[in-house]
């Protein structure tokens, strides 16, 4: 086991596509980090295999700040200490439904609740009356692909570098932000097929390099659109800049955590 980097931060996103937030600590299961993308809006316009209203047609989604309403609640499984004390292979219980409420902080600052009709109107009036939106809950994130992405503080550096602007490295919406021992980018490249323990319970495999699309062209306070950011990635590094991780062994990360290699 070899020592890579560590944590830089950790980041979950309550409603997909919409602003994320960070967390000092979270837990990471088998189907993803818990409470992350928990919601999503589902619109009649887009394709039934990608069903989702995201900030590809309403940058200013992502504007919007979800909050757990009772965010000690929303941070573990309910019973985890509980499942851990009496066998380390017992899965924790999710928080019920009540417990994991939502509201978002819209850009003017009033605070709506997830399934309150006043955000489901406001969000169609971002794309229209062709977009018949209504919400989506689910116990399992809501992700694109696979259920954990990872992204290197010196990938951000160097595609800042390449596009000549400084890049907020939310843009790449990750869940776990590495700052590793490599000096230079897309180092993370390299970890693809081998397990990496993060701290001291999570086991991740990383099974492929992250896709990328319009997403990380915009600004992830304003939804300003800087396309050389995707266009840089598609010419130089074949479209992707990232990685995916499948879970082996679940438990909680912290910021400062250590990443290792183990094969």
């Amino acid at each position: 086991m070899s020592v890579i980097g560590e944590v830089d931060s950790l980041w979950r996103y309550p409603v997909k596509s919409m602003r994320g937030e960070q967390l000092p600590e979270m837990f990471v299961g088998y189907s993803g980090v818990y409470g992350d993308r928990l919601f999503a809006f589902k619109s009649t316009a887009a394709p039934s295999g990608f069903p989702f209203l995201t900030a590809r047609q309403a940058h200013a989604m992502l504007r919007y700040q979800p909050r757990f309403r009772y965010p000690e609640k929303a941070l573990k499984p309910v019973n985890l200490t509980e499942a851990k004390q009496l066998s380390p292979l017992l899965k924790g219980l999710a928080a019920d439904a009540v417990d994991l409420a939502v509201d978002v902080e819209t850009p003017s600052g009033e605070v709506l609740a997830i399934d309150g009709p006043r955000l489901l109107h406001e969000l169609g009036s971002l794309v229209g009356e062709h977009h018949l939106l209504h919400l989506l809950r689910s116990e399992r994130g809501l992700t694109d692909c696979f259920p954990v992405s990872l992204f290197s503080l010196q990938t951000v550096r160097q595609l800042g570098n390449e596009v000549a602007a400084a890049l907020d490295k939310r843009r790449f919406r990750a869940n776990v932000y590495l700052d590793l021992s490599a000096e230079t980018g897309f180092a993370e490249n390299a970890l693809v097929g081998h397990r990496l323990c993060i701290g001291d319970e999570v086991v991740i495999s990383v099974v492929e390099r992250d896709p990328r699309c319009q997403m990380i062209t915009l600004d992830p306070d304003t939804g300003t659109p800087n396309r050389e950011v995707l266009r840089r990635v598609a010419r130089d590094h074949d479209g992707t800049a990232g990685i995916y991780g499948a879970v082996l062994r679940e438990g909680m990360i912290r910021a400062s955590d250590p990443v290792a290699m183990l094969d």
